[in-house]
């Protein structure tokens, strides 16, 4: 065969192959067409079905429900109620529509139509009841704030859900909620939609309607208010209690009308001098003084703050709810007039405002809140209720950290060097070196003496054997809520670094009063709706932490023996005849004093400075500042309650030195030696007169030599009772305690 021949023959062989492979291709290619087609055509065919199935629901819910006529004849709302714990005294009625008085559309003032689209709905205009591009807004700003940070719903929704539909979160609810919305746009222009919403919602301070809440809050018509106080009225309806302007979050309150000032320029409502006048102007100032029927008006809006967050504001104002709180109602008296009384004597300290709450510890019932002494007093910012406010709680917080350790193996007999001592570069870049309150040492101490004394550098010692972390899990498990950020927190978180609510703090301590159970601090025990159906009740009780953990804390706050040597044997908290665990607090150059005690009947709190965090006069601490108002209330209440004592606890050996009280051999108690002098002049000066000195001309110098180690040279930190477990002789702790007790910080003035 020739050459030419070969060649054609095995090109078209090859011709015949690519043929084959070419078929094979597109056998696969409509196989996959085929596979793919029957797909996307069942997708498509439940899709047409679903939609089919939600357009039928619509129609069915649009036709059968109620007409938009009657938002012209709405059903007349029911009062709600709030009683204390017995029901015979009304502490505060929420109207529905007693107060409002509906206006015509010449009479609402473009100033607050344009704040609330700002603030509510800025598509108003635009949309047919329901606006997708909100929700999608809403729901991305919700994922990316992982909560409900932002809601969808259009004004005609919110009034929708006003005026016909409850509050309950469920898809059929919000689904029945946008047909009506839709509803109601084909059935009214959006001039009367607005109309009808802005007659219609409620704006705390049981005012209802635009023209009632300028009444109430600016003692105008509604026709004359101002962008800023437009502004401030739109700010309300999306929390009233929350964003009241008599309330505990006016700072909150600012930021959100200042945002919605300022949307209003972006769409351009008003020029930019308008925008910026508005901005500038404080409408606090414009407030007419609050005043309605009320009863224990602190406890009333923390309760109805509760009850807000659980029914919602309108329910509450409108569902005729019998509210039964825990407020002792004579308790509750009593409490106003000591604070009242003992008002008098505030400016002696420097002080202008006091507060006190009182617990029940096996229920955690509320029996009395006097948030500061006069609710009614604007110029001392009275409504501010301090029971809920954020302070620093000094050293009363030294309890919970003790505790702490007492769960990780620590004992009430467990030694501590009361020593100079330095615990190595705070945040700042500076040598952390606390000081005691009188500047004095002690030498070798036991954590009972340590906490009864209100010595600072155990304490410091005791958090750091513990553990930051453990010591705020610990915390949070009695009660407290506002230590989240806990990079903010070191050390000197123990001495009262950490700032919490005094409540939450009275509650802790009544964990302990209760054995070790808690009974969650509430101000409601019972709700009944206006079917007479019981709705809500208290929360229920749990054991927290061990109770021979309580009992430790018990036994020492209680044993007045062992505060005698810094407070005296008749210090305020100390009450004959009585069996009752304190511990005062004194936050940094006096801007607070406290005293929080408690007996297994009742715990109360007492705080005493001013609300803007004013420095009170030098040495006005917790024990001579709070404690006598402390003393006078608990010591009449404990006259009617049974002297329940506290349970002993059971004592723990172990043979690691420290831990339990056994000494290492050759070390004793000590003094040491703590000098004053004044800086400008270089005299020495007496302790008591070195109390009452400015700290910055006040320069001290301390001599100790003790001999010895520390407890990190004798036990694990972690594991303080195994008497395997070694020391971490590595701990860079050990080198700066064991200096300390050497006498390694002597004669160095302390920062």
């Amino acid at each position: 065969m020739s050459k030419k021949k070969k060649g054609k023959k095995k090109k078209k062989k090859a011709e015949k192959k690519e043929e084959a492979d070419e078929s094979q291709k597109k056998g696969v290619i409509y196989y996959i067409k085929a596979v793919f087609g029957t797909v996307t055509k069942s997708i498509f065919d439940l899709g047409l079905i679903v939609i089919l199935a939600l357009f039928v629901i619509f129609l069915y819910v649009y036709y059968t429900t109620v007409s938009p006529a009657a938002l012209l004849h709405r059903s007349i709302v029911e009062t709600s109620t709030i009683y204390d714990k017995t029901g015979e005294h009304e502490l505060y009625k929420m109207h529905g529509e007693e107060n409002r008085k509906v206006i015509d559309h010449d009479e609402i003032p473009d100033t607050l139509r344009w704040a609330t689209i700002a603030a509510e709905d800025d598509n108003f205009y635009n949309h047919k009841g329901i606006d997708p591009f909100g929700i999608a807004r809403a729901a991305k700003k919700n994922f990316a704030a992982g909560g409900a940070a932002q809601g969808g719903s259009t004004i005609t929704q919110q009034l929708v859900r006003n005026t016909f539909l409850s509050r309950e979160k469920t898809i059929k609810r919000k689904f029945t909620e946008m047909v009506l919305a839709i509803k109601m746009e084909r059935h009214y222009t959006k001039d009367e939609i607005l109309d009808f919403y802005l007659n219609e919602v409620p704006y705390g301070s049981n005012a209802y309607g635009a023209d009632a809440a300028a009444e109430v809050y600016f003692g105008k018509e509604a026709k004359d208010l101002t962008i800023d106080e437009a502004a401030m009225l739109a700010s309300l309806p999306k929390a009233t209690t929350y964003y009241s302007p008599y309330g505990n979050n006016v700072e909150k309150l600012k930021l959100r009308q200042q945002s919605i000032i300022e949307r209003l320029g972006e769409l351009g409502l008003y020029d930019a001098q308008e925008i910026q006048n508005a901005l500038a102007t404080d409408t606090l100032e414009k407030l007419i003084e609050f005043r309605e029927e009320i009863d224990a008006p602190h406890f009333v809006f923390y309760v109805r703050e509760q009850l807000e967050e659980m029914y919602g504001d309108d329910v509450l104002r409108r569902g005729g709810l019998k509210i039964y709180t825990t407020l002792d109602y004579e308790m509750q008296k009593r409490a106003e007039e000591d604070v009242s009384a003992y008002a008098k004597k505030l400016p002696s300290f420097g002080a202008s405002n006091a507060a006190l709450v009182a617990v029940q510890p096996k229920t955690g019932d509320v029996l009395a809140m006097v948030g500061s002494v006069d609710y009614f007093d604007k110029e001392n910012d009275g409504e501010v209720n301090v029971a809920l406010r954020l302070r620093q709680p000094g050293s009363s917080f030294k309890p919970i950290v003790y505790a702490a350790g007492f769960d990780k193996g620590y004992q009430p007999e467990t030694l501590l060097y009361d020593v100079p001592t330095s615990f190595g570069k705070s945040g700042s870049g500076k040598e952390y070196k606390p000081q005691n309150f009188d500047g004095k040492h002690n030498g070798l101490v036991s954590v009972r003496k340590a906490i009864q004394g209100s010595l600072n550098v155990p304490a410091v010692k005791m958090l750091y054997l513990t553990g930051i972390d453990n010591a705020i899990d610990f915390a949070e498990t009695l009660g407290f809520t506002t230590l989240t950020d806990r990079q903010r927190f070191g050390l000197s978180l123990v001495l009262g670094g950490g700032e919490v609510k005094m409540l939450e703090h009275v509650g802790a301590f009544a964990v302990f009063a209760n054995d070790g159970v808690r009974a969650p601090v509430h101000g409601v025990n019972k709700v009944i709706d206006a079917t007479g159906k019981e709705i809500g009740g208290p929360p229920e009780s749990e054991r927290v932490i061990g109770e021979q953990i309580a009992r430790k804390m018990n036994n020492i706050l209680s044993d007045n023996k062992a505060r005698a040597y810094v407070f005296g044997s008749n210090a305020p908290v100390y009450i004959p005849g009585k069996n009752v665990a304190a511990k005062t607090g004194t936050t940094q150059d006096y801007r607070d004093a406290l005293t929080l005690g408690y007996t297994p009947e009742l715990a109360v709190g007492v705080w005493v400075g001013n609300n803007d965090s004013t420095l009170m006069r030098a040495g006005s601490i917790g024990s001579k500042v709070a404690a006598p108002l402390w003393n006078t209330f608990i010591s009449r209440e404990l006259e009617s309650l049974p002297d329940t004592q506290f349970e002993p606890y059971q004592k723990v050996s172990s043979a690691n030195l420290m831990v339990t009280g056994k000494r290492p051999d050759g070390v004793s108690d000590g003094g040491g030696e703590t000098q004053y002098y004044n800086k400008n002049s270089g005299k020495k000066i007496s302790a008591e007169k070195a109390r009452k000195m400015d700290p910055k001309k006040l320069e001290k110098k301390y001599r100790s030599s003790f001999g010895g180690h520390s407890i990190l040279h004798y036990v694990n930190k972690n594991m303080p009772l195994d008497e395997g477990a070694k020391p971490n002789f590595a701990d860079p702790m050990l080198k700066l305690w064991d200096k300390g007790i050497s006498g390694g910080y002597e004669n160095k003035e302390e920062k």
